[in-house]
């Protein structure tokens, strides 16, 4: 649960410092006060992206600090983690998450900290434990659900279907596993047709691949030699320009013609020390100037060290820009420009050299690839039949909790339906995609006796709204996450819908901490607690206010979300009777 976030410099945001209690909290105020930069506060701190314009006009930092209660200990804390595909623990609770990363949690409670500054960096805590941006992503996911301000345009994308029935199946873990061995699939098939090419073109490869490598093979090439070489190039190309202009140096340094500053900076310690001796003051003046003279003495020295290293080599040239050439060349071949980085050539020979490993051996890799991708597809049509199994037990588990969700939200009789096709095609390869077998969709009917249709084509703005909440909620009632904030889940709903919504939240605030962005009234009266969000100018400074509003502030707050910014004495009549009533 989250208790408390202190926001500085944020937006418009100069300095707040608010706290939070258990149940349903409204955040209101007119539009443009600034409700979504809280949202966008708690969205950074809690890994979200960071720029440098989210820093307050004329500061140099911007930072967000939340404190969170963690959940009670459940079950899933005391069973052991296990690796990933990588060999990497995967964690399923904070807590859990926690003890792998090895910081400890104070009296149940973590307090996460996170800046941004105006030259681009950021950093981040858990506790007193520097986290990477990743990692607090990863741990902010056990504790806060954010639904964006337009998340529920998500559901207008098919893509998006499979992702939730995934996740209401419990597949997403492995149905990610399933795509990285596709993925094996894919390479391997790849390489196997490289390989079944015909003869002729196979020696014309084996021809053109043997002919790169012997290229690099003879080049011998080092590792940044471009660039070391190009840096020689122009040292030897301008040599009697270095040379004169090192000459002129050494010249006013030793002093060839005339005084040079070595002298004078003899003539100056010699004076200082006499007139140190006249008078103490002097005493670091004349130190600077002792300073003064050994610095240039050494100067001089290395000076004239150099000069004696300049030694015109035109052989040397000669070779450094041949060798320049060669690079240049096979970086035309080989890279994508002339001035690509040397790691492209060593990418390419390493890369020739193990495709023509592979063609010189290729009856033997033939039949060895052939028997990998077959076992390979009898293993991902396996996991692709039992993926498609466990969607289609979710698929009327998840549409049964949808419909029944819906009628309550003013949707009674709505038909809601996970549509799943199985791919068509006779081989596996074709039958099977990066995600299996299925093709998902989600078909909606929301008047009585008409036909199922997609989702993406009939529903209107509130009803997205609505199947949004729904399915929040069904995955809520899943899953663990504490705290559930909704960005504006009001978009165009109104009435009695709107008193539907906000009764359903209100519900759903039982078992959690859930905040909810709203213009509606009718849905700000369910809430336990309500925050005022207000934008005001000061000193020709605009700066936005965070503040939880009780009693007459809040009757007055609803009154004005009533009717506008003229509030009446109706309104708040209307207002008070309807707190009284549902709060």
């Amino acid at each position: 649960m989250l208790e408390d976030l202190s926001i500085k410099n944020f937006a418009l945001i100069e300095s707040v410092n608010i706290e939070f209690n258990k149940g349903f909290t409204v955040l209101s105020g007119e539009t443009g006060a600034g409700k979504s930069i809280l949202i966008g506060a708690l969205s950074f701190v809690l890994g979200g992206k960071a720029s440098v314009e989210q820093i307050r006009s004329g500061c140099s930092e911007a930072s967000v600090n939340a404190s969170f209660l963690l959940p009670p200990v459940c079950a899933l804390d005391k069973i052991e983690c296990k690796e990933n595909i990588d060999g990497v623990l995967e964690p399923k609770t904070a807590r859990q998450w926690l003890s792998v990363h090895g910081i400890e949690a104070e009296d149940d409670r973590v307090l996460i900290r996170r800046y941004v500054r105006d030259n681009g960096k950021t950093a981040a805590w858990i506790n007193s434990t520097p986290v990477t941006r990743a990692d607090l992503q990863n741990f902010c996911f056990f504790l806060v659900d954010i639904h964006g301000q337009h998340e529920h345009q998500s559901l207008m994308k098919v893509s998006e279907h499979r992702k939730f029935l995934d996740a209401k199946a419990g597949l997403t873990e492995t149905v990610s596993k399933f795509t990285e061995k596709y993925a094996v699939l894919v390479e391997k098939r790849k390489t196997l047709n490289a390989l079944n090419t015909s003869d002729k073109e196979k020696n014309q490869k084996i021809d053109l691949l043997t002919f790169a490598v012997k290229e690099f093979e003879d080049a011998k090439l080092k590792s940044d030699e471009d660039t070391e070489l190009e840096a020689e190039q122009a040292k030897l190309s301008s040599f009697e320009k270095l040379f004169s202009e090192v000459e002129t140096l050494s010249s006013l340094l030793s002093g060839e013609e005339g005084m040079g500053i070595v002298e004078l900076s003899k003539k100056l310690k010699t004076s200082s020390e006499r007139a140190v001796n006249l008078d103490g003051s002097l005493k670091e003046i004349d130190s600077r100037i002792e300073n003064l003279f050994y610095e240039v003495n050494d100067i001089s020295e290395e000076v004239k060290n150099y000069s004696r290293t300049l030694v015109f080599d035109p052989e040397r040239l000669a070779f450094v820009s041949d060798r320049l050439s060669l690079i240049y060349n096979l970086k035309k071949k080989y890279a994508s420009s002339v001035n690509a980085p040397m790691k492209e050539l060593f990418d390419y020979y390493e890369n020739a050299q193990k495709e023509l490993d592979a063609l010189s051996n290729s009856t033997q890799n033939i039949e060895k690839l052939q028997k990998e991708v077959s076992e390979l597809e009898k293993e991902i049509y396996k996991d692709a039949k039992f993926i498609s199994q466990k969607r289609n037990e979710a698929a009327s588990q998840l549409s049964g909790a949808v419909e029944e969700i819906l009628s309550k939200l003013g949707m009674k009789d709505t038909q809601f339906r996970v549509n799943i096709l199985e791919k068509q095609g006779t081989e596996i390869i074709q039958k099977c995609g990066p995600y299996g077998m299925d093709n998902i969709e989600f078909l909606i009917s929301a008047n009585p006796g008409s036909p199922l249709l997609p989702l993406a084509k009939i529903a209107s703005g509130g009803e997205l709204s609505r199947v949004m909440l729904a399915l929040k909620t069904v995955f809520a009632e899943d899953e663990s996450v504490p705290t559930m904030i909704f960005d504006e889940i009001d978009t165009g709903i109104g009435g009695e819908v709107a008193v539907n919504v906000g009764n359903h939240i209100k519900i759903l605030s039982k078992n959690r901490q859930i905040f909810c962005i709203t213009h509606l009234a009718s849905i700000a009266v369910y809430a336990d607690n309500q925050i005022k969000i207000s934008k005001g100018v000061n000193n020709q400074t605009t700066s936005t206010s965070v503040k939880p509003i009780t009693g007459d502030e809040r009757v007055s707050e609803i009154a004005r979300m009533l009717s506008g910014d003229t509030v009446s004495e109706e309104s708040l009549k209307h207002a008070a009777s309807m707190l009284a009533k549902f709060a």
